[in-house]
């Protein structure tokens, strides 16, 4: 009897030095978090309630944000990473390509995805140009602002909306490209990334944005001011957030962490669309509720894109695509 006693008094002893043990492990543990360019508010949110929890406790991160695509190219040419949220999974599949993530990495919860939004528009305080549909980008005198395609994920998601509506509308492919091209004459800027598009723009440059939801709702909590239009249809931006096979436990903690309710309420909160579902049926989400019932919307997976690897191939391929023959047609960038 005394000796089971003595065992049950060990017990929690072996379990208190074993989560000792792993948080010492977890002490000085860095997490090197790549993003794309818009999310820094709500990822600095994130990380620092992450810092309370059990698996975040000793963890420290360093954050580097910037063009989504131009951030792929920089973890694939060797710059330090452990998490990549970026804007679009062709970005994704760059590192993937370059060995960093597992080809898997769509069976992981959500398909990989963190969090969605859908591309939108930006208008002036009432809306002087009269500006509600994606055939008012191309009348005379309309000028667009939208990033540059080859680096930023926000102006690829951009690009394809703009078509996939026409076509939707009944456009054939022909037309709809010469849609495309009518809109891109009257882009006034392309900048790197939606963050700095989104600054020349609220600068006072450009009759209209084309934009992440998220992001005109993270301008105009920063006091920034204008309208936002969700046309009809819309696209479905989808934003994967991944760990690097390098990465430290505490890196997939955070993912994880990332997908949890309460985590999916704060993107919720902050002008992103959650993936789980069920956050948006709580009291204090019901006017985002509102917010994000604006469709209908098509995805990268729509018939008339086939998944990012096939649009990669046939839209933005700096020698052939359709992206960079739009570009030369209207004299803008074409890398």
């Amino acid at each position: 009897m005394r000796k089971v006693f003595l065992f049950a008094l060990a017990v929690p002893v072996l379990f208190s030095c074993a989560s000792s043990a792993a948080q010492a492990r977890q002490m000085g543990t860095t997490v090197k978090l790549v993003a794309y360019s818009t999310p820094k508010p709500v990822m600095q949110m994130l990380i620092s309630r992450f810092g309370h929890q059990p698996a975040g406790q000793g963890v420290s991160f360093t954050q580097s944000y910037g063009p989504s695509g131009s951030q792929a190219k920089a973890i694939a040419a060797g710059q330090p990473a452990d998490v990549a949220f970026l804007s679009t999974g062709l970005d994704i599949d760059t590192i993937v390509d370059a060995g960093l993530v597992s080809k898997s990495w769509t069976q992981t919860a959500h398909g990989g995805i963190a969090a969605n939004s859908v591309v939108a528009f930006v208008v002036r305080p009432g809306n002087p140009k009269h500006i509600h549909t994606w055939t008012d980008l191309t009348k005379p005198g309309v000028q667009v602002v939208t990033p540059n395609p080859f680096s930023s994920g926000s102006a690829k998601w951009n690009v394809l909306a703009a078509y996939g509506q026409a076509r939707k509308a009944g456009m054939s492919d022909g037309k709809a490209l010469k849609f495309v091209t009518r809109l891109f004459k009257n882009v006034v800027a392309q900048d790197p990334s939606g963050s700095t598009a989104a600054n020349t723009f609220f600068n006072g440059k450009g009759d209209v944005l084309i934009t992440y939801e998220s992001e005109a709702y993270a301008a105009f909590a920063a006091g920034k001011q204008g309208k936002l239009i969700v046309p009809k249809p819309t696209m479905l931006i989808q934003l994967p957030m991944v760990a690097l096979k390098s990465a430290p436990a505490a890196a997939k903690a955070f993912i994880k962490y990332a997908h949890a309710p309460k985590q999916q309420k704060i993107f919720a909160a902050n002008g992103y669309r959650p993936v789980v579902k069920s956050v948006l049926k709580s009291s204090d989400m019901t006017s985002w509720k509102k917010k994000y019932s604006t469709g209908p919307t098509f995805r990268i997976t729509d018939k008339l894109f086939g998944g990012w690897l096939k649009v990669n191939r046939v839209w933005f391929d700096p020698l052939r695509g359709k992206m960079v023959k739009i570009e030369q047609a209207v004299g803008g960038p074409t890398h």
